[in-house]
């Protein structure tokens, strides 16, 4: 029987270790905190809950969001109506339900810290405290910025974002998301069963955590999000560019990275909880095939090329221009203007639209979007009617 060990607790490891420990090996998995809070939205869309419809049947509290809004810099509303809902769990009770189907399933759970990891012998060695452990395979689930990476280098700043906010005793209906004027990333107001999760996100190689304090204070003014008893929170996440995605070694001989360490995360949504369940999944799948080497092929096959994608349109998305304002701004126009548009964006957020496919679609439907949002701006302006072309291009600033 191989002996693994799984270096973090949270989605990846868990769910790799689950896998493995269903096929027979001897797995534990090494977590400092085990189920703890994270500053993150906590939402599953559509492909997580189809991949793992224990997420939206099992009995563990969370809160199910079917509503949307997006609101631009200078203030304009759009809403979105998924067909299927967003799921949106607390951290620490997704970290907990994943770890007790681990443990269910045979895994050992430690609650230690790994200092140090050695994969040059034929078994790869782990410092833990003052104790030495050994096993055949290390999995490294520890985060974006765990300095456990053997033979790989670390993320840089251009790989990282950070995220400040705050859990909100306070309730609410639907997901509100907020684009900020050449700003990469976005403030956020996630329901969860008893609190909200307000935060921000965005960039560390462009942007201060003074400069997100600011614009988050702003926005829970705007929304009427109140601060009393609140708890601050901040942390670091993955944000990768399009070379890390596609040059970064994240398997050797005995080691692989899952989850945020390989940073697997989507550069426009932030959505990584997806990312994490699944390439923690694909690499049980190829250590019990023993095609340990096949495992980064699986994931650009499984997803990696569609996040590639994603990461050489991001920074267009967020400081691009189109008919002469923010590339969000008139998106969030055009929601509220098409609905054969709003359909597709519903769609893009929902989860069940890929970005590799995503411009295909959109030249499919650009002639019925554009006389859509040429029809409601000539409802809007009839006066504007003999001057259409115009005007629908004028009225968009």
């Amino acid at each position: 029987m191989r002996e693994i060990a799984i270096v973090g607790g949270g989605p990846a490891g868990a769910i790799c270790g689950e896998h493995l420990a269903r096929a027979g090996y001897s797995v534990t998995i090494y977590d400092e905190h085990l189920a703890w809070e994270k500053p993150c939205g906590g939402g599953l869309t559509h492909k997580a809950i189809q991949a793992y419809p224990f997420l939206l049947d099992g009995p563990y509290p969370k809160k199910l969001i079917r509503n949307v809004e997006l609101i631009s810099s200078k203030g304009h509303r759009a809403h979105l109506a998924l067909d299927q809902p967003i799921v949106i769990y607390s951290r620490t009770v997704l970290n907990g339900l994943l770890l007790e189907r681990a443990e269910a399933a045979g895994c050992r759970i430690v609650r230690s810290r790994v200092n140090q990891i050695d994969t040059a012998g034929q078994r790869a060695r782990l410092a833990i405290g003052k104790s030495r452990e050994e096993a055949d395979f290390i999995v490294i689930a520890a985060g974006a910025r765990n300095a456990l990476l053997p033979n790989t280098r670390p993320l840089s700043r251009n790989d990282l974002e950070m995220t400040l906010g705050y859990f909100v005793p306070a309730r609410a209906e639907a997901i509100r998301v907020k684009f900020l004027r050449r700003f990469e990333g976005y403030l956020w107001s996630f329901p969860r069963c008893d609190h909200l999760s307000v935060g921000i996100c965005g960039s560390m190689a462009r942007h201060t955590s003074q400069e997100l304090r600011r614009h988050l204070h702003a926005f829970m003014a705007e929304e009427n999000i109140p601060c009393e008893g609140a708890q601050f929170y901040s942390h670091v996440l993955p944000s990768p560019q399009p070379q890390t995605l596609s040059a970064r070694r994240v398997v050797g001989r005995n080691w692989a990275l899952v989850g945020d360490a390989a940073a697997w995360v989507d550069p426009i949504t932030g959505e990584g909880i997806y990312y994490a369940m699944r390439s923690g999944d694909l690499l049980a799948e190829a250590l019990i095939a023993d095609k340990t080497l096949e495992y980064p092929a699986r994931i650009r096959k499984a997803f990696s090329s569609d996040l590639e994608f994603a990461t050489r349109i991001a920074r267009r998305f967020y400081r691009g221009r189109f008919l002469g304002g923010p590339v969000a701004t008139r998106m969030i126009q055009f929601i509220e203007w098409s609905p054969t548009f709003r359909a597709l964006m519903a769609d893009l957020f929902g989860g069940s639209q890929d970005y590799c496919s995503l411009k295909g679609r959109l030249w499919a439907q650009c002639g019925k979007t554009l006389t859509e949002v040429v029809g409601s701006l000539m409802k809007r302006h009839p006066a504007l009617a003999k001057s259409a072309p115009a005007a629908s291009t004028e009225n968009l600033h």
